[in-house]
């Protein structure tokens, strides 16, 4: 919370089961902060609600996380990156 300022952005995944009250005052206390927040799987005043698929709490997570990374891919190609290949970031292997 300490890094949290106006316009911070954060990205939050919620389960419909006994942890979402959790997710939602998490996701209220970032938006009081001044934070954008993103939340899927729950409702938060003030923050931005992303579309999900609706399931049970034990598939939830997958699917969203799923979600996630299809939009995260699709905006970076929108933004002329290659996902495959990031910027500044190189996995290297060396076996001796």
């Amino acid at each position: 919370m300490a890094l949290v300022r106006s316009g911070f952005p954060a990205l939050l995944f919620s389960q419909s089961d006994e942890t979402g009250s959790g997710v939602e005052e998490t996701a209220a206390a970032l938006v009081e902060r001044g934070a954008n927040v993103f939340i899927a799987g729950a409702e938060a005043t003030g923050a931005t609600l992303l579309p999900t698929v609706r399931s049970g709490p034990v598939l939830q997570p997958i699917l969203q996380i799923l979600s996630f990374y299809r939009v995260a891919n699709a905006l970076a190609v929108a933004r002329g990156l290659d996902p495959d290949r990031p910027p500044h970031l190189a996995k290297v292997t060396e076996t001796l």
